[in-house]
């Protein structure tokens, strides 16, 4: 089988490490804007060779894990030089306005919308782990747009990946991972920020940073330059999520005021749910 990887940073070199090791005889193709990325992930052996896009006419399986503003243009590109039966899946965090970018192209049903719920706060082929998708979700949307064969071929990669499937419309999907990723993140880069605007001595920082405080800000370590295109295009959901979150932030704010701890109190008992919502999924 011949796979080609279009983006070789954290996602698509896991992938494409994974891959090799759930199915024999695989050749992988590495394609990079970054020259100096594509040779580290032929360096790391994430890839077998370094390819360019008129090479994906003889890939069986493309998978383009670009950031989500070059992805609505470089997707289009790579559905332009595939072959009749090559499967094209892309991995993106937002859905909507990708399969809208798609929707009217000849070889639409060569493409599967999908995203893994997996990652880490690091970038690059550096970055790029085994195992990263076992057992984790992955998010098919408009499943019934993809020839049904490729169909087969993408859930035998994710089956073997150890991936759950769930499907979604991508309007849902855009939505949903606004609160469970997106505020997220926002969240973590706000917080990192506001400490490093007031405590000035950075030895005090790392001194007095707990663990709670790491775990809260790890994702703020993450790139800006996949995150900041994420933010803008799904801009709608993500100023609903952040004008619910500031409005329970400006409501926490108001009981310390008050001096209500009582109802403090009962409002963290409350949300202390999530720990059973969150065993539930593990």
């Amino acid at each position: 089988m011949k796979i080609a990887v279009v983006g070789i940073g954290l996602i698509g070199g896991s992938m494409a490490l994974d891959i090799k090791a759930a199915f024999e005889n695989v050749e992988i193709i590495g394609i990079d804007k970054n020259e100096n990325n594509a040779q580290k992930a032929k360096d790391l052996q994430l890839i077998d060779a370094i390819g360019e896009l008129k090479d994906l006419q003889a890939a069986e399986v493309v998978i383009v894990s670009v950031p989500v503003d070059v992805s609505i243009q470089v997707l289009a590109q790579v559905l332009d030089h595939v072959g009749e039966n090559t499967l094209v899946l892309d991995t993106g965090s937002t859905k909507e306005k990708i399969c809208e970018s798609v929707k009217d192209h000849p070889k639409r049903r060569n493409y599967l919308a999908a995203h893994p719920i997996a990652g880490t706060e690091f970038s690059g082929p550096e970055a790029a782990i085994p195992n990263l998708y076992r057992n984790k979700t992955m998010i098919v949307c408009e499943v019934e747009k993809t020839a049904f064969k490729l169909q087969e071929v993408a859930f035998e990669i994710f089956q073997r990946l150890g991936m759950r499937i769930r499907y979604m419309d991508p309007k849902s999907h855009d939505k949903h991972i606004a609160y469970v990723s997106h505020l997220s993140h926002i969240s973590s880069f706000m917080l990192g920020k506001t400490v490093l605007e007031k405590e000035k001595n950075e030895k005090d920082i790392f001194d007095l940073a707990g663990s709670g405080f790491a775990s809260t800000v790890r994702l703020a370590k993450s790139s800006p330059a996949m995150w900041s295109p994420i933010f803008k295009q799904n801009k709608e959901n993500v100023l609903e999520t952040l004008t619910e979150y500031i409005q329970n932030l400006n409501e926490f704010k108001n009981l310390m005021e008050q001096d209500d701890f009582e109802k403090l109190y009962e409002e963290m008992a409350n949300t202390n749910h999530i720990k059973n919502v969150l065993n539930g999924i593990n």
